[in-house]
């Protein structure tokens, strides 16, 4: 028995089937990883825009290394003196007020949506108005207000406080809002739905809606933030700051952390007790972040991920005349979805056997989110794959 053979065995005699993964990756570097039996791939999903500084970038390597020989973990009963480190590096990008620390983008969620039913409870405020075709997490709270019913199914009941308006619909917004709502929660990307941006006017008109209602306007920023877009946050291309927003994926350069983020109107919120996170904003999870963070600015990847997404995005519509699948190129940044005019997980296979790693969502989008420092180099490669690949594809749909 290879090792590979005994990892797969493995897996399947003990890890529960929540996943059904087809390739063992056993290292990475960049935008490049290998799999089991030497083959190598371009990945343009970042283990889903987690490793938007790359795989084993040397700045967070070393500070996990640092730390870990240093002190990996205090509880937060103790100070720590990394986590205000960081939660100055995300306050003075973004809000300007305070954060929690966790250790993914549920648990930031969860934070955020407690933080806002404390805020609300003297006026008896608690329901939070979400997106249909959104998606913030898979605990019974966040697959709650995750507007896809087919993440809900047999897991009923539902937790209540949670009703759904139409995504780029400010009328549908407006016709939920009641008495007791206290915030309405949105991605400024819809990720999981298939990559589709909020407009201008949906989001402007969205935060004078709260205002005029003296709601929350909350945003999940757990995968089109940290510079995904372009911007350190993606509600930034608006023009607008929400009272909170989440984060995790990509904050810890691949080491796991989750942050809420409030603006100082909700920076007080929360009283001892009120709510806790026993590894959240640990010293090594705290420095690795700020490695990512000072990486990304070191190396201009916002920059880049505006100059990269142009390219790759431009190079996706060519093909969309040379195939009728195509029927439309969307994104922000590096934030990238190819809508086509049939389910598109066959072609993420096709890609794959190219060489090629990306994501079929939505039935019908491949989704990228290659790493934030992609080489020009690397952007054209992948566009010469996907042509490889749609040529298969439309082949195989002839048969």
């Amino acid at each position: 028995m290879t090792d590979k053979d005994e990892v797969l065995e493995l897996y399947k005699k003990y890890v529960m089937t929540t996943y059904a993964p087809e390739l063992l990756l056993v290292r990475g570097r960049d935008a490049k990883v290998t799999d089991a039996d030497g083959k190598d791939y371009l990945d343009f999903l970042s283990g889903i825009s987690v490793l938007n500084v790359g795989h084993g970038h040397p700045k967070v390597v070393h500070a996990i290394a640092r730390q870990a020989n240093k002190l990996m973990h205090v509880s937060n009963l103790y100070f720590n003196e990394m986590q205000p480190r960081l939660a100055k590096a995300l306050s003075d990008r973004s809000l300007g007020g305070k954060c929690f620390f966790c250790n993914s983008g549920a648990e930031a969620n969860e934070g955020m949506f407690k933080l806002a039913r404390l805020w609300g409870s003297e006026q008896g405020k608690y329901e939070i108005v979400t997106m249909r075709n959104s998606f913030h997490g898979r605990t019974l709270a966040t697959m709650t207000a995750t507007g896809q019913t087919k993440y809900q199914k047999g897991f009923a009941p539902l937790m209540p406080g949670f009703v759904y308006a139409d995504f780029n619909d400010l009328n549908s917004v407006r016709n939920v809002v009641a008495d007791k709502t206290v915030a309405v929660l949105v991605e400024a990307v819809q990720g999981e739905g298939g990559i589709i941006p909020a407009t201008q006017e949906f989001m402007t008109g969205l935060r004078a809606l709260c205002d005029e209602k003296k709601i929350l306007m909350l945003c999940d920023e757990v995968q089109c933030g940290m510079g995904r877009t372009g911007r350190w946050f993606g509600y930034q291309h608006y023009g607008v700051q929400p009272d909170a927003f989440s984060l995790a994926k990509a904050l810890g350069g691949g080491f796991p952390i989750g942050a809420l983020v409030a603006a100082p109107k909700l920076s007080e919120v929360f009283k001892p007790g009120n709510h806790a996170s026993t590894f959240g904003g640990n010293p090594l999870a705290c420095a690795a972040a700020l490695a990512a963070i000072e990486a990304m600015e070191e190396e201009e990847m916002l920059h880049n991920a505006v100059h990269m997404g142009k390219i790759f995005m431009d190079g996706l519509s060519s093909l969309s005349a040379k195939y009728g699948a195509i029927e439309q190129v969307r994104g922000l940044g590096l934030m990238v979805g190819l809508v086509c005019n049939k389910p598109t997980k066959p072609l993420e296979r096709i890609m794959r056997e190219k060489g090629l790693i990306a994501l079929a969502t939505g039935e019908s989008v491949m989704r990228f989110l290659p790493p934030l420092n992609v080489k020009e180099v690397q952007v054209r490669k992948a566009l010469q794959l996907m042509d490889e690949s749609m040529a298969v594809w439309a082949d195989s749909q002839k048969k």
